[in-house]
């Protein structure tokens, strides 16, 4: 077994989609990136890639890629379980925690253990998902960008 830690910090601007978890949440501004910016899934692929020591999100998904560009992260995801599965890793569990100060994230909680759940194969209750606020502190507290951090388990199937 291997355990791996992620993480994921993008801007919010005007004028984006926001995308958390691979779900569209309603919001006046959206995470500024390459892809959809999705540092929700983000976060897990590198937690996954960096527990099966196979690099980072950059090393397999750069973000100067033209075929990359506005490319929903849970595609990014289910390619990066192809290769854990080439290199013979299989997920035990996920944990992710988002940190925004706005927009309250309980009711798509679910929603997103839902997608998650399914493009990595694995049950809902592999994974845990918490959203937390800083109390108005910080870049993330003044509502300029979204964290999230990820830690993975992976059990080797060989």
């Amino acid at each position: 077994m291997r355990v791996g830690i992620g993480y994921d910090v993008h801007r919010l601007e005007k004028g984006r989609k926001l995308v958390l978890g691979g779900v569209e949440i309603p919001f006046e501004k959206g995470l500024l990136g390459w892809s959809d910016a999705d540092v929700t899934i983000h976060a897990i692929i590198d937690a996954l890639l960096g527990a099966a020591a196979l690099g980072d999100i950059g090393t397999y998904f750069p973000s100067d890629d033209p075929q990359y560009k506005d490319i929903p992260s849970l595609i990014l995801l289910e390619q990066t379980v192809a290769l854990l599965k080439e290199h013979n890793w299989r997920i035990g569990n996920v944990d992710v925690t988002i940190i925004a100060q706005e927009p309250k994230l309980a009711p798509y909680v679910d929603q997103m253990k839902r997608k998650i759940a399914a493009t990595l194969a694995i049950k809902e209750d592999q994974i845990g998902i918490k959203a937390k606020t800083t109390d108005e502190l910080g870049f993330v507290g003044k509502g300029e960008g979204i964290v999230t951090h990820s830690a993975v388990l992976i059990e080797e199937t060989k």
